[in-house]
């Protein structure tokens, strides 16, 4: 075979790619078979160090008892087997002895803490003294009641969210206030909070919705009116459902079924936790 032509062999057609590849200097040269290819995947850098530096092939073995009944006593320590088995190539761990970034995040993204009037959260130590814990905290702003605050004073923040905020604000932890940021920008992100958890839910939805609100009444505001709970508020905004597809199943069965019957019902629907409004229904 020569320049890709196809010659037959027992009936067989061969061609070009049954050749294995070679290269014919280095083969004459070291009389040995050696092939160089190139590759440009940034994969092949991280394949080699770890082909050629990864050692002998390793397998953890353990042997433990079982009591009468045949159950297990076996305590697996997770974290000392991840250590014991873990590999880290030769270019990783100088990479590592030299401190350079093991990960980076572009763009950054910042959780955005929240809580409920008077319900922030407080950190401390349990040999702290009280009076120490409270004049540490006390006058000391969360970063959404600082968001409050900086509507107040930056006007421009007031067409922005409180997930928006990181996108044209930076927090500055020194003095607990968010500034004007002067280049780039972040992510915010709401921590996530269950829909049972209740007021922390509606809250949260609030948050994603609600602009330029200078305190916790002008979150509990909507068009104007001040709603007495936060899921009030919700409710007004259009953010949950109504419930009128459950009033109408309890009309429905009460043609129909007992009292005890109704009250079951109603209980199922309660832990089903898809009621907006329970007092309603």
């Amino acid at each position: 075979m020569d320049n890709g032509r196809i010659v037959t062999k027992n009936n067989t057609a061969l061609d070009n790619s049954y050749i294995v590849p070679y290269n014919p200097s280095l083969l004459l040269k070291y009389s040995c078979h050696i092939n160089v290819e190139h590759t440009c995947q940034t994969s092949a850098i991280k394949y080699l160090f770890k082909y050629v530096h990864k050692g002998n092939d390793r397998v953890t073995a353990s042997f433990y008892e079982t009591n009468v009944d045949g159950e297990s006593e076996q305590v697996v320590d997770e974290i000392r087997n991840y250590y014991d088995c873990r590999y880290i190539s030769a270019c990783e761990a100088a990479w590592r002895i030299f401190g350079y970034d093991i990960q980076q995040k572009e763009p950054s993204v910042i959780r955005l803490p929240f809580h409920l009037p008077n319900e922030h959260l407080v950190i401390f130590r349990d040999y702290e003294n009280i009076v120490d814990v409270i004049d540490r905290v006390d006058g000391k702003l969360t970063k959404l009641l600082a968001w409050m605050l900086a509507n107040r004073l930056f006007p421009y923040g007031r067409t922005l969210t409180y997930s928006q905020f990181p996108n044209k604000f930076v927090w500055k932890d020194d003095i607990s206030m968010w500034m004007p940021r002067k280049q780039g920008f972040s992510i915010g992100r709401l921590s996530h909070v269950p829909r049972g958890n209740g007021e922390d839910y509606y809250l949260r939805l609030l948050l994603n919705i609600q602009k330029g609100c200078l305190s916790y009444v002008h979150l509990r505001t909507v068009n104007g009116v001040v709603y007495g709970t936060f899921k009030e508020a919700c409710y007004a905004l259009g953010l949950l459902q109504d419930d009128k597809e459950f009033i109408d199943a309890i009309i429905e069965a009460s043609t129909w079924a007992s009292g005890n019957y109704l009250r079951d019902l109603f209980v199922v629907l309660l832990l089903s936790n898809n009621v907006v409004r329970p007092e309603v229904v």
